[in-house]
């Protein structure tokens, strides 16, 4: 039997550690009688495998604690005023960003930057679709996300040095007849939104890659230089 979209997404929490104790009580309990749902938690570690091992280990600085838990008391104060607030009500439930304490070494530190830039960046919309680029080694290096209204988001997770007359450009790649398309040139790494104008909104599998090329971008209108990371589409946790 298949599962739905939203028990896809409650096996992907299950694995990141995002849920509160008896949630994941409660969907242990499920892994032992329900097949499928036990099959999405495996599909779903498997999914996670290479970035857990791959990613370096990283510490939260004091700061960084500091702003998630503003962020947190301020989102729990806008909860509680007297306004209806729909678009807003269950976010906490629906993102379950701001409670990693089940999270583990390096994709602990990975979901809390992702979820702050989140926050900070995006507002309180959540992302329909989310790609992870990766460098060659395999870390994770910056995320898009695209969202229900269209708007698409690149946002670094790492530096990423450019060469004096070099520049960093976005590309996407929907289909393989249309080929590569450019979406944006920067002279460093940032939060910047792509547009997609002339292409269909951003899709489960779409390829989002990030290449260095000469001042003023690709000359041949596809990518010439090295790509410095790339990742697929996929639906958000």
């Amino acid at each position: 039997m298949s599962l739905s979209r939203d028990d896809m997404a409650l096996a992907g929490e299950f694995v990141l550690g995002v849920l509160d104790r008896g949630e994941r009580a409660a969907l242990e309990r499920r892994i032992q009688r329900d097949p499928a749902f036990a099959e999405a938690v495996a599909e779903w570690q498997r999914h996670f495998a290479g970035l857990d091992a791959s990613a370096p280990e990283l510490t939260p600085s004091p700061e960084l604690w500091s702003r998630i838990e503003a962020s947190r008391l301020a989102f729990r104060a806008e909860r509680a005023a007297p306004r209806e607030r729909v678009g807003l009500a269950g976010l906490w439930d629906s993102l379950r960003l701001w409670r990693p304490l089940g999270l583990a070494g390096t994709l602990a530190s990975l979901i809390l930057g992702i979820a702050l830039l989140i926050r900070v960046a995006a507002g309180p919309e959540a992302p329909q679709l989310v790609a992870v680029l990766s460098v060659p080694d395999g870390r994770a290096a910056a995320v898009v996300h695209a969202y229900a209204n269209g708007t698409v988001q690149l946002i670094p997770l790492d530096t990423i040095p450019v060469p004096d007359g070099r520049v960093l450009e976005v590309w996407t790649l929907q289909t393989r007849e249309q080929g590569p398309v450019s979406l944006a040139r920067m002279d460093r790494a940032r939060t910047i939104k792509l547009e997609l104008r002339g292409l269909s909104p951003a899709q489960v599998g779409h390829l989002f890659e990030i290449t260095l090329e000469p001042q003023g971008g690709s000359p041949t209108g596809k990518p010439t230089g090295p790509i410095l990371m790339k990742g697929l589409a996929a639906t958000r946790l």
